[in-house]
C-alpha cells in the first residue's frame, strides 16, 4: 500500500489564496503539450512533398507521437511520487522542448518521426504531472477554480492547433510548428526552477517493474490497433493480434497491481464509486469534445470547400468560449457542486450535438459557429467538474496515481472515440452510397430528366455528344458520393449524441453532498489500512 510520506507542507499551509503564478506555469506547460497533438495535422501533406514520404509513413509523425505519449502517462504518477512532482515537470519540459528543436532540425521523414518520440516522452508526462501538481498546491476548496484555468489549456490547444499550424505553415514554413516551442519552453524552465516548490518526495518506494512493462505493452498495443484498425481492417489478424495481447496484458497488469503493496497504478481506488462515475464521464466527455473537432473539419473542407486556415477560423470562437467558460464553471463548482453544472452542460452538448445530424451543404457559415458556441459552453461548463468530483475524493498521497489513471483513461477513450467514429462514418458512407446508387440509375424518370438538363448545360458550354454524356455521368457519380457521405455525417452525429446522452446518469452520483461523503469515507479506509500495516 501507498503510504503517505511523512511532515507534508505545500502551499495549501500557507494559506487560501491560489498562487496563480504557480498555476500560469502549469498552464504554458499543458497548452504547450496538447497543442502539439494537433498543429501538425496541416503540415503534414507539406513535410511529405520536402521529404518525398508518402501517406503511411508520415502518419507516424502523427501515430509515434501519441503511442510515446499513451505509453509513458501511467508511470508519470510513481515517478512524481519518487523524484517529487517539480523535478519531474521540469524534466518532463526540458524533454518536450529538446524534442521540438530536433524535430525542427529534421532532415527526414525516419528523423522526424524518432524526434517525435523524443517529444512525446516530455509531452506525455506534462499533462498528468501538472494536474497532480495543482491537487497538491492548490487548496480543496478552491480546486475547481483552479482546474478551471487549467483546463483552458486542454480544450482551446485541439482548436487553435490547426489554425496556428495553417497561419505558420503558409506563412512562414512548416519548421515553426516546432521551433516555436523552443523559447516557450526555456522560459517555462527558468519560471518552473524560480517559483514552483517542491512536493513530498517518497524516497522509500520502489519501482514496480512488472507494472511499468505490463502498463506498456498493454497501452502500446491498444493505441496501435485503434490508430491503425481502420487502415488495415478491423477483422485483420495484425488487429485482433494486438487486441487480445491488450487484452491479455491488462489482465495481467490488474491481477498483478492487486497483489503488490506499491501498485504502479492502485486499482483498488476503483472501489470508490464517485471516481468510477467521473472516469467514465470523463471519457464519455472526452469523445463528445473530439466528435466535432474530428468531424467538423472533414465536413467544411471535403463538402464545403473551406481552406485549412477557413476551417480552423470556423472553430476558433468556439475554443475560446470553452475557455471563457472554463474557470465560471471551476467557480460554480467550488460553491455548488459538480452535478447542477454536469447535468446542465452535458444537456446542453447532447441537444446540440443532435442537431448537428441537420447539417447540409448550404448550412451557413455563422450559423454553424453559432452551434459550436453553444455545444462548447456546454462543454465548458462540465467537463472540469466531471474530472474534479472525482479527484476530490481521493487521499493527497494518492493524487499522482489518480491523475496518471484519469489520463490514460482520457488518452485512450480521446483514439477509441476517433476510431469507433470513423468506422461509424466509413460503413454508412458505403451503406447509403449502395443505397443511392440503387435509385440513381439511367433507366430511372428522375435521372433523366436530370441527365438532360446537365446535358444542354454542358452543350452550352460547347461540350457535346460522348463527352457531355461522360461529363454528366460523373457529375451525377459526385452527387451520389457528396449525399452519401453527408447521410453519413448525420449518422455519426446521432451516434455520437446517443454516446453522450450516456453521461446524464452519471451526474447524479456527483452531488456534492455525495462527494464529500466518500471523500471521508476514503480517508477513513486508507486510515485504517496504513495502520493495519
Amino acid at each position: 500500500m501507498n503510504k503517505p510520506p511523512q511532515n507534508i507542507k505545500t502551499e495549501q499551509d500557507k494559506g487560501d489564496a491560489i498562487p496563480f503564478g504557480a498555476l500560469f506555469i502549469l498552464v504554458i506547460g499543458a497548452f504547450m503539450a496538447i497543442l502539439d497533438t494537433s498543429i501538425v495535422n496541416v503540415a503534414l501533406p507539406r513535410m511529405m512533398t520536402v521529404f518525398g514520404s508518402n501517406t503511411e509513413d508520415m502518419q507516424w509523425v502523427l501515430t509515434g507521437y501519441m503511442l510515446t505519449s499513451g505509453v509513458i502517462i501511467p508511470i508519470t504518477g510513481f515517478l512524481s511520487d519518487r523524484f517529487g512532482h517539480k523535478r519531474m515537470y521540469i524534466f518532463s519540459i526540458i524533454a518536450f522542448t529538446i524534442g521540438s528543436a530536433f524535430c525542427g532540425m529534421a532532415w527526414s521523414a525516419n528523423s522526424l518521426i524518432i524526434a517525435r518520440v523524443i517529444q512525446a516522452l516530455g509531452g506525455g508526462m506534462i499533462i498528468p504531472i501538472s494536474m497532480s501538481m495543482i491537487y497538491r498546491i492548490i487548496p480543496r476548496e478552491k480546486i475547481g477554480m483552479a482546474l478551471g484555468i487549467w483546463g483552458i489549456s486542454a480544450v482551446m490547444a485541439p482548436a487553435v492547433g490547426p489554425t496556428l499550424g495553417g497561419y505558420l505553415v503558409d506563412n512562414f514554413s512548416w519548421h515553426w510548428i516546432f521551433t516555436i516551442n523552443i523559447p516557450i519552453g526555456i522560459a517555462a524552465v527558468f519560471l518552473s526552477i524560480n517559483y514552483l516548490q517542491e512536493t513530498p518526495v517518497q524516497h522509500n518506494i520502489k519501482a514496480d517493474i512488472p507494472g511499468v512493462m505490463l502498463s506498456v505493452v498493454a497501452c502500446f498495443a491498444l493505441l496501435l490497433a485503434l490508430s491503425d484498425g481502420q487502415d488495415k481492417g478491423w477483422t485483420s489478424q495484425y488487429i485482433v493480434t494486438l487486441f487480445i495481447i491488450s487484452g491479455f496484458t491488462t489482465m495481467a497488469f490488474v491481477m498483478w497491481e492487486l497483489s503488490i503493496p506499491n501498485p504502479l497504478i492502485d486499482i483498488r481506488l476503483l472501489k470508490n464509486p464517485v471516481l468510477v462515475a467521473s472516469l467514465v464521464g470523463t471519457s464519455l466527455s472526452t469523445i463528445a469534445l473530439f466528435s466535432v473537432v474530428f468531424l467538423i473539419p472533414i465536413y467544411a473542407q471535403n463538402m464545403l470547400g473551406y481552406s485549412p486556415m477557413e476551417t480552423g477560423l470556423l472553430m476558433m470562437p468556439m475554443a475560446f468560449v470553452t475557455g471563457f467558460m472554463m474557470p465560471i464553471s471551476g467557480r460554480l463548482f467550488d460553491k455548488f457542486g459538480a452535478f447542477g453544472l454536469c447535468l446542465f452542460g452535458m444537456t446542453l452538448v447532447v441537444g446540440v450535438t443532435y442537431h448537428l445530424h441537420t447539417l447540409t451543404l448550404e448550412t451557413d457559415y455563422r450559423y454553424l459557429q453559432f452551434l459550436l458556441c453553444l455545444r462548447a459552453m456546454g462543454l465548458g461548463l462540465s467537463t472540469m467538474p466531471l474530472t474534479t468530483a472525482g479527484m476530490n475524493t481521493i487521499p493527497k498521497f494518492l493524487v499522482g496515481r489518480a491523475t496518471a489513471l484519469n489520463n490514460t483513461v482520457r488518452q485512450v477513450s480521446a483514439s477509441m472515440g476517433i476510431a469507433y467514429l470513423t468506422y461509424v462514418l466509413v460503413q454508412r458512407q458505403a451503406y447509403h452510397s449502395a443505397v443511392l446508387s440503387e435509385n440513381v440509375t439511367l433507366s430511372a424518370p428522375m435521372t433523366g430528366i436530370v441527365k438532360m438538363q446537365m446535358e444542354g448545360q454542358l452543350a452550352g458550354q460547347g461540350i457535346m455528344g460522348s463527352a457531355a454524356e461522360q461529363g454528366t455521368l460523373q457529375i451525377l457519380s459526385g452527387m451520389v458520393t457528396g449525399q452519401s457521405f453527408m447521410n453519413a455525417l448525420s449518422d455519426t452525429f446521432v451516434v455520437s449524441t446517443i454516446i453522450i446522452a450516456m453521461v446524464l446518469p452519471l451526474t447524479f452520483l456527483l452531488s456534492k453532498k455525495r462527494v464529500e461523503a466518500e471523500r471521508k469515507r476514503q480517508e477513513r479506509l486508507y486510515a485504517h489500512m496504513l495502520e493495519s500495516n
